[in-house]
């Protein structure tokens, strides 16, 4: 799935080349994927793209039409992505043939695919007069990367959650962009175990929780930073130390990379790391081997 540095590279990218442009036209090849009907996705046809935006794991594309402003809002889900084109094909997409969810075409000839793998779609896109009409951005906890997330915010955050770490790092409503991938690493990079309880924590534990996280998302970003959305998954993937490693050395101390599996993802981590040594029990609703 792609997460918060992820987007903000696509963000990034998306700002460069379609700010200034006219959106000529929109087809919807998914119909399921378009989650508003009222403004219909053709009144952004004519409507100029005058800013790309990121809101946790959601792009929004800020477009001016002659007697509105409208947002085209969408969120890839965890087998989305975005196929940047400098020349978009001209070829008839075929509901249901196809893995296009969307197309947007362009006045200067490019545009994009949003495209879903996979048989379970739960990409999201929506046209919004309003951001906060799309209920996942309405809501969104703070972003860790705002200059207002302080290490105060992130103990008023985690105050009272007898809720373990690693479900409070990907809980959109408490910290907004963060997901399975690097919520693994920010936990590892913190020496802390995915099953602490984050009401539990003390303030040194707090502090080094804080500096983790700013460190691994600031890096994460700094990685894909003016990289095209094709290089972006490559990206992500070569930064990851546990994440997806499973069996692999770890690079901090050279313990085996350890995973927990449970029905629709897993997480990885180093028992050496962050566990004192103990390992996960490996099944569902698991909890650390006493």
């Amino acid at each position: 799935m792609p997460e918060m540095p992820e987007v903000q590279g696509l963000v990034e990218f998306l700002r460069g080349a379609m700010t200034g442009t006219t959106v000529t036209k929109v087809s919807v090849a998914a119909i399921a994927a378009l989650k508003t009907y009222d403004p219909a996705v053709n009144a952004l046809e004519g409507a100029e793209i005058t800013g790309v935006e990121r809101r946790g794991k959601f792009v929004v594309a800020v477009a001016r039409s002659t007697d509105q402003s409208l947002y085209l809002v969408f969120h890839l889900a965890k087998a989305g992505w975005l196929r940047w084109y400098d020349h978009l094909p001209q070829t008839v997409i075929r509901p249901g043939k196809t893995p296009i969810a969307l197309r947007v075409a362009l006045s200067t000839g490019a545009g994009f695919d949003l495209t879903e793998a996979g048989t379970k779609k739960s990409s999201a896109v929506h046209v919004v007069r309003d951001t906060g009409d799309v209920p996942g951005i309405a809501r969104l906890g703070p972003d860790p990367l705002d200059a207002s997330f302080t290490r105060a915010t992130l103990a008023a955050l985690l105050s009272g959650r007898r809720t373990q770490i690693k479900g409070v790092l990907r809980d959109q409503s408490v910290v907004a962009g963060i997901g399975n991938a690097y919520s693994d690493e920010i936990l590892h990079a913190a020496k802390m175990s995915p099953y602490a309880l984050a009401a539990t924590l003390t303030d040194d534990e707090i502090d080094t929780l804080f500096a983790a996280m700013s460190a691994t998302l600031t890096e994460a970003v700094t990685a894909v930073t003016g990289k095209p959305p094709a290089e972006l998954k490559d990206a992500k993937r070569r930064g990851m130390h546990v994440h997806g490693r499973r069996g692999e050395a770890c690079p901090v101390c050279g313990d085996t990379v350890r995973s927990v599996f449970f029905a629709d993802n897993s997480l990885e981590y180093c028992a050496t790391c962050q566990t004192g040594g103990k390992i996960l029990a490996d099944r569902r609703l698991s909890r650390l081997l006493k």
